[in-house]
């Protein structure tokens, strides 16, 4: 796998930077910041990443279920250019400390994940020749998560004690969104074509 098909490994790490980070900072950085930070209460916040997760429950699906309709690609590309523009509005919303535009904030936070996430699996898979598609899946969606996931909140920590502001963050949403563009462009969309292994130059 590493050896035929090593390009869209890496591509399908780097696409899923600006979906996989910022949802760790929008599910579990934000009861740090709130909460520790901005004194909130925590069942406020609770309550607010539920709702959330309940909206996900319905957008996901609407995503992947447009994808279909739109590109595989398009899809992905509207929610990383969402993406990169909403980790602005997002703490220009949470520091306005108003229990409503916090709440808000909050619950919108997942839709732009949402709009990579659901064309994400069939983006990934796609890019990969039949024989080889489960390995190199597999590797390009975990290796995101040593990349992106994992160090998303002790970044996000490290940015806002060096700058003292949300927007730091907001920066550093954006900079992922610049990458996973660039990434998610470079890769295949096959969306409602034959994918067999003729597709990908191999008999």
């Amino acid at each position: 796998m590493i050896r035929k098909q090593p390009k869209e490994i890496i591509l399908s790490a780097l696409l899923r930077m600006s979906e996989q980070a910022p949802f760790y900072i929008f599910t579990a950085f934000i009861f740090a910041y709130a909460v520790g930070t901005l004194k909130m209460s925590r069942d406020f916040i609770l309550l607010a990443v539920m709702v959330a997760a309940c909206v996900s429950f319905f957008t996901i699906p609407l995503a992947g279920h447009f994808s279909d309709v739109i590109g595989r690609k398009k899809m992905y590309l509207l929610g990383v250019v969402v993406m990169g523009v909403f980790g602005f509005v997002y703490f220009a919303m949470i520091d306005s400390l108003s229990p409503a535009l916090v709440f808000l904030a909050i619950v919108l936070s997942l839709i732009p994940h949402d709009l990579q996430y659901g064309p994400q699996a069939a983006l990934i898979a796609e890019a990969f020749t039949p024989r080889l598609r489960y390995s190199g899946a597999s590797l390009g969606y975990q290796l995101a998560s040593i990349i992106a996931g994992g160090p998303a909140p002790l970044i996000a920590t490290w940015l806002f004690a060096t700058y003292k502001n949300g927007y730091a963050i907001s920066w550093y949403i954006a900079a992922l969104a610049v990458i996973s563009f660039i990434s998610a462009a470079m890769m295949p969309d096959f969306t409602g074509k034959a994918i067999g292994d003729d597709a990908y130059g191999e008999d």
